[in-house]
């Protein structure tokens, strides 16, 4: 996974704002809406012991086990529209979206493709 210059900036800028100490934002996937699934990020206090731990524009992302094969070489963004500010991810696993685009279809990368971060 990377980021965006404008999602490293985001991550940042949320890590630096929190009342607690964080070590980055958890990033995951789960069963939901329409299309059958959805993104999550949640605040992270540590990495937990398999998380895969991504350091890329100076932030720290981790990425939760169940979701390391859903999300192999997905880029994140940061966008801001006329009413919204959001977390994008140009997914290539990713087949379809649900109209409202809330929701996914992804289907895992093959697990020999997966090479752990160093």
């Amino acid at each position: 996974m990377t980021l965006t210059d404008r999602a490293a900036a985001r991550v940042r800028a949320v890590v630096e704002k929190s009342e607690t100490p964080l070590a980055g934002l958890r990033i995951g996937v789960k069963t939901g809406g329409c299309a059958g699934m959805e993104y999550t990020l949640d605040y992270a206090a540590e990495a937990g012991p398999l998380d895969e731990v991504i350091e890329d524009k100076g932030v720290t992302v981790l990425i939760d086990p169940k979701a390391v094969l859903y999300l192999l070489g997905t880029e994140m963004d940061f966008v801001t529209e006329k009413l919204t500010q959001r977390f994008t991810f140009s997914n290539p696993n990713q087949t379809s979206a649900c109209g409202c685009g809330e929701s996914v279809a992804i289907t895992p990368a093959r697990p020999d493709t997966y090479v752990p971060a160093a």
